[in-house]
């Protein structure tokens, strides 16, 4: 019984990818400063549960992000996970073949305050790089 509690209290793989496309169309229809403006809200519609947003351009500056508006404006180009992956850096370098993709690494949970493996999902556009994410249990 409690394994449906779970899949209904944590985000999947299909919902992060599903909001990503969300985000990359609104953002086509309505611009990127009321896209950013929208991520930018906890309680808008590109966050659920422990699924938020976040925008990179692909300087590693963050110019939406759903969980943490300290790191807007912020270069995280050099940010590296506990394991000492630069995950933002390989994250510009994935996003440069213009393809859409996942990437792992170790951050830490908004909604628990612990550092736990997570997958990104992510989505170049021509300014920035959408990615939303889910953490893996």
């Amino acid at each position: 019984m409690a394994a449906p509690a779970i899949a209904q209290e944590f985000a999947t793989r299909p919902e992060a990818e599903a909001m990503v496309k969300k985000t990359v169309a609104y953002m086509k229809a309505h611009g990127k400063d009321k896209t950013y403006t929208e991520i930018n809200r906890k309680d808008g519609p590109f966050t659920e549960r422990d699924l938020y947003m976040v925008a990179y351009g692909y300087d590693g500056v963050v110019r939406a992000h759903g969980a943490n508006p300290k790191m807007l404006g912020k270069n995280l180009m050099e940010l590296k996970d506990i394991d000492g992956k630069a995950f933002v850096h390989e994250r510009v370098e994935m996003a440069k073949k213009n393809l859409p993709f996942w990437q792992e690494y170790k951050f830490t949970n908004p909604t628990s305050g612990k550092i736990e493996p997570k997958a990104m999902y992510c989505q170049p556009t021509e300014e920035v790089i959408i990615c939303g994410g889910v953490y893996l249990r």
